[in-house]
């Protein structure tokens, strides 16, 4: 775990106040880096991001006071990262083993990270479904592809 960040903005009083599940949205990104130019270590890093709000149309009262629907929840951050050594693989297969095989181990991991953190604050687990890392993998270089033929504006 490289780094772990979990937040609760309207603590105590969310705990009394919230009477439906929050929305969490999920943002995933998956980084690679060599750890040392000329070798074959990589350091590849998920990077979760689970942010909660209050469900539009459930805003709570306590007394009067009421919680803005989209109001912050929580937030968790979490930095998961693993180091791998990749020798003997062929140039064109050390990406996609970075960006797909490698965060494939390190994700389960993670998930559990991520759902122990929101049980131990007080709320329901985040539990992430399983992750299409190819498909992950292929967007980002469509992404990339697109933004290369793209003509530079000034």
């Amino acid at each position: 775990m490289k780094d772990l960040s979990f937040e609760v903005p309207g603590a105590p009083q969310i705990y009394t106040q919230l009477r439906a599940a929050p929305r969490v949205d999920i943002n995933l990104d998956v980084q690679a880096r060599r750890i040392t130019e000329g070798q074959s270590a990589f350091e590849v890093t998920l990077s979760i991001r689970a942010e909660a709000t209050e469900a539009p149309g459930t805003g709570s009262t306590n007394g009067g006071a009421a919680t803005e629907p989209g109001a912050r929840v929580f937030l968790a951050e979490l930095a998961y990262s693993g180091v791998f050594t990749l020798s003997g693989l062929p140039d064109n297969t050390i990406e996609p083993v970075l960006l797909v095989e490698c965060p494939r181990i390190l994700f389960p991991f993670a998930r559990n990270i991520l759902a122990d953190v929101t049980r131990d604050g007080g709320f329901p687990p985040v539990l992430l479904q399983p992750i299409d890392f190819v498909a992950l993998w292929q967007q980002r270089r469509a992404q990339m592809a697109g933004n290369a033929s793209l003509p530079a504006t000034a």
